[in-house]
């Protein structure tokens, strides 16, 4: 079933994108939680005369992201975790936590645009991508201690 999206969804695709889903996702949770429309042509013809007005908009966000990208390279995080003695963190690191790092260094991030590639279950650097716009992402190493 094809549906608009009308926002950003983790591993699915970003607002304004035509995707196909299964029909149970699309009826039971995309369209009631307001997150989707259906792509029938009338909803394709009022997305296509959007997109002709918004496409400068879209530039200056892009480029705004971009902006915000090339501020955040230079970048690391260091997050104090409980742990044990042998270096093992009670509990795991989490987009929260880096998105709470990274506002402490002056940068408002939606927790939600945050992946850490692998899960944060002992002491040491790691790798989180934060994708600022659906063709700016940037990396952000940060080091888990010990509190």
């Amino acid at each position: 079933m094809e549906v608009i999206l009308k926002e950003d969804i983790l591993n699915l695709g970003y607002k304004d994108d035509i995707v196909n889903v299964k029909k149970g996702y699309a009826r039971n949770y995309l369209i009631p939680q307001g997150k989707a429309i259906i792509a029938n042509e009338s909803a394709k013809k009022v997305l296509a005369e959007n997109q002709k007005q918004r496409a400068h908009k879209l530039a200056q966000i892009k480029a705004d992201a971009q902006a915000v990208a090339d501020k955040m390279e230079g970048v690391t995080l260091t997050i104090g975790a409980k742990t044990s003695s042998t270096g093992t963190i009670f509990g795991s690191v989490t987009n929260i936590q880096i998105a709470d790092a990274l506002q402490e260094k002056g940068f408002e991030v939606d927790r939600k645009l945050i992946q850490i590639k692998d899960q944060v279950k002992e002491v040491g650097n790691y790798t989180a991508v934060v994708k600022l716009h659906k063709e700016v992402s940037v990396e952000v190493p940060f080091e888990v201690v010990a509190e």
